[in-house]
Order: structure tokens, then C-alpha cells, then sequence
């Protein structure tokens, strides 16, 4: 069966911002007659109130996904043929509300708010997910006014003290991969945690899961943002601008124990230094030393011997994106009101541009994620979050 037809309350066309090349922010362009999507088989239409940007958005955009050649850089693949392709709306982690429904989905889901599982699955259901893509690059995603989703990947998350711009704060793209990195790795209660980049999203996010599940967060950050990430759970942090003798300080903040576990989202030349902090003292070790790594933001090239990865056992996990059930564990927990987010500033969505500016050369008071809120929405759901001097 095909699509279902608009409810008369939807209008045919729709404001997006479209992506129509590799590039710069100019490839980014306001379009206000996009056809708006109906609702297929099993799908709900979502009038979007909130998307987060993600540094994806940005490095999908310049193509930067190196090849196997350390010079070359691509679309995004995995396992095949580019699914990035143009005109595209990105935007993965949307919040809305149901306003209409395709044949299958039970029309009493119309007005939920809710969060979407930025996942394109590859198939039902597995505890792994080693195709990854997502909406927003395999499929148009939320930087626009509507967006059709499967219906069981729509979350109803009603928590009214939740305002939708904080609930996409909150979204999979960031929330999920975190808690990925942590499941791959095993991470237990009571065990000792290094967060890299713990400013960010994922950084954030990883701060407050390994509260959830009674690890204890170490932070990698600037000083400046030591106190919000103490007040978000970081146990301390440590200052990323000064890393001379680091096993030393990662020593006095843990009193001399090693760190059972990094989560890595900066690779680069740091990654050797990251590994050191595991594995100073092998004889106080209750588990293998392990690193999950889920970005690479001080480079993409580490050089590590790995003759220190096999003496000393060192586990590493690549990770991406998570599973159907980790998913939904998380939004438990925010429906649950032990996830708390993270919201730096909102920004309208034909301001895509500029919160891109912004986001590149964000300050030293950063923390957390953006969000693009369509303008019709603004009033209510953007401004209370506006970012004052806009750069």
C-alpha cells in the first residue's frame, strides 16, 4: 500500500534546509517548498519542534570520512555504495509531535511528542548494528517542518518539565553512541572511567550514563568548564591544555589507581597517552584495560606500538551507532528523569548557516549541544533558548 494522504491541517509544502553538495555552509539552502512526506506503511508524520546538530551534520557535509588512503575523504559508507545523496535534509535527532499516521499505526499516537531513534536499521531486531546509517544521511532527517518515521522508532517521551528543544539536546545520535561505547567495553559499577572531549554531546552524555550505571567519570576538558561538568558528575576533570606527566595526574585524582576504561572521542597523538593511564599499574587491575573509541577529533592517525596493546591485553572497540535496545533503554532513562540535558542554544532553522559558524569556532563557555528549531516554531520553542551576540 502506498503513503497516506495529509491531513487538512498539513500543508502540502514545507520549510527545510537542504543540503545540495559537498562543501562549505554555502551548500546549505532554505527551501520553503519542499513537498512535505506522508506517512507510509508502519510510519507516523512528525511536525518537527527541535533537531541537535551533530558534528556529523558538519563532517558529512565536507565529505570528511577518510578512505583506507589517509589523504582520500568520502561520503560516509559502510559495507557499499554512498547513501549520502543530493538534495538532502539532515538533522538526526528530532523531537515533534504525531500529526498524522500511515496504514498500520493506530491513529491514538496523533499529538504524542516524542524523540526519534536517529537509526536506519538494516534489518528488525539484533544486538548489533554494523551497517550504519542514519536519517539525515541515508534518508532526510529533521532540519525541516515535517518528517515521516517508522512508528516504533518515534518515542513518546511526555515528561512535561522536559521543554522539546531540552529533549533534543537528549537525542540518540549523541546519547546513544555514548552508551554504546560503554556496553561495547563492558563498563561495570565501581569501575574508573576517562571521558575525552567531555564537553560535547557524546562527552556529556558519557558523564552522566556512567553515573547511571555507577561507574565513576573522570573528564578531559578546559579548566573553564570544570564546574558545569563536576555539577553534571564528572568525579574531576582534568585540564586537556596541560597533558605533561599526564599518568601523573590522572594518578593524583584517582589516588594512585589505574583507569579501568577510556571513552576516546579524540584520537590523534593523545590516544598513546589515553592507553598509558590503563596500564601504569597492571598488578591493581580487576579487568582488562580497555579503550572504546567513537571519534577522532584531535586527528585520524594515532601511532601506537602495538606491542603495548598485546603485553599488556589492551581492548579496543570501534563503535558508531548502537542497537534497537539500547535505544530504548535510554529513552527509559529519560522518561525516567535520570538523564538530564545538556542545551547550549537553540537557533532557527533558516540560521542553519550561522549555527554551523558558531559551532566551528565555539568559545571556551561551550558545553553541550545545539539545536534547530523550525522558525515557525520559534516563538515557543526556539527563543527561550536563544543565543544572545550570535556569532
Amino acid at each position: 500500500m502506498g503513503a497516506a494522504s495529509l491531513p487538512e491541517k498539513v500543508p502540502t509544502t514545507m520549510a527545510a534546509m537542504r543540503l545540495i553538495g559537498h562543501g562549505d555552509v554555502d551548500q546549505l539552502v532554505y527551501d520553503e517548498s519542499v513537498a512535505t512526506p506522508r506517512p507510509g506503511p508502519g510510519e507516523v508524520l512528525v511536525k518537527v519542534t527541535a533537531t541537535a546538530k551533530n558534528n556529523t551534520d558538519r563532517k558529512a557535509r565536507e565529505g570528511l570520512y577518510p578512505t583506507k588512503e589517509k589523504g582520500d575523504v568520502t561520503s560516509f559508507a559502510m559495507g557499499g555504495s554512498p547513501t549520502l545523496t543530493f538534495p538532502r535534509i539532515q538533522g538526526a535527532d528530532v523531537v515533534g509531535r504525531v500529526v498524522a499516521v500511515g496504514d498500520g499505526v493506530d491513529a491514538s499516537r496523533i499529538d504524542e511528542r516524542g524523540l526519534l531513534d536517529f537509526n536506519l536499521y538494516a534489518d528488525a531486531r539484533r544486538d548489533i548494528n554494523l551497517t550504519p546509517d542514519y536519517y539525515g544521511h541515508g534518508a532526510d532527517g529533521g532540519f525541516a517542518e515535517y518528517i515521516a518515521v517508522p512508528s516504533d522508532q518515534f518515542h513518546h517521551v511526555p515528561n512535561p518539565e522536559l521543554k522539546d528543544a531540552e529533549l533534543a539536546a537528549m537525542g540518540m545520535c549523541s546519547y546513544q553512541t555514548a552508551y554504546h561505547m560503554m556496553t561495547a567495553a563492558g563498563v561495570r559499577s565501581g569501575e574508573r572511567i576517562l571521558v575525552t572531549g567531555a564537553s560535547g554531546g557524546v562527552g556529556t552524555a558519557l558523564i552522566q550514563l556512567c553515573r547511571v550505571v555507577g561507574a565513576i567519570p573522570y573528564a578531559l576538558s578546559q579548566q573553564d568548564k570544570a564546574p558545569a561538568l563536576l555539577e553534571l558528575g564528572a568525579e574531576a576533570v582534568l585540564d586537556r591544555s596541560d597533558m605533561h606527566d599526564f599518568e601523573a595526574k590522572v594518578r593524583a585524582v584517582t589516588g594512585g589507581a589505574p583507569i579501568d576504561a577510556v571513552m576516546d572521542l579524540v584520537g590523534g597523538e593523545m590516544t598513546d597517552r589515553f592507553i598509558d593511564t590503563m596500564i601504569f599499574d597492571m598488578k591493581a587491575r580487576a579487568s582488562y584495560p580497555r579503550l572504546s573509541i567513537a571519534g577522532a577529533s584531535g586527528g585520524n592517525v594515532s601511532e601506537i606500538m602495538w606491542t603495548r596493546i598485546y603485553l599488556y591485553q589492551v581492548q579496543i572497540f570501534g563503535v558508531s551507532h548502537g542497537t534497537r535496545e539500547e535505544a530504548e533503554q535510554l529513552v527509559e532513562w529519560i522518561r525516567g528523569g535520570q538523564l538530564k540535558p545538556v542545551l547550549h542554544a537553540a537557533f532557527k532553522l533558516s540560521e542553519l548557516r550561522e549555527a554551523e559558524r558558531y559551532f566551528v569556532n565555539r568559545g571556551s563557555n561551550y558545553l553541550g549541544k545545539i539545536v534547530l528549531v523550525p522558525d515557525a516554531e520559534w516563538d515557543e520553542h526556539g527563543a527561550p533558548f536563544a543565543l544572545e551576540g550570535k556569532q
